[in-house]
């Protein structure tokens, strides 16, 4: 095991022991909990910040693009008209 791995995975343990009032002899589920968080992270393969999901999107073609136009004001004085 990583040492960043361990790290994670004490501090998240920490952390859902102290959310649930710090009750005793928990240590092992929340362990588990906790490992399995960052297998589920992991599985993810996401930078941090995301950087490598955006790159992945933008290669499949699924990242939404932002018009550098932005988009026409609404004239609020006329009403709208429904759909047909």
């Amino acid at each position: 095991m990583s040492h960043n791995k361990d790290a994670w995975v004490s501090q998240r343990a920490y952390s859902l022991w102290e959310s649930e009032g710090r009750p005793d002899g928990r240590g092992e589920s929340h362990w588990a909990q906790a490992l399995k968080e960052f297998e589920q992270l992991e599985l993810t393969k996401a930078s941090p910040d995301g950087n490598d999901l955006i790159e992945k999107l933008k290669a499949a073609g699924r990242l939404m693009r932002v018009y550098d136009a932005a988009a026409p004001a609404i004239d609020s004085d006329r009403p709208i008209k429904a759909a047909r």
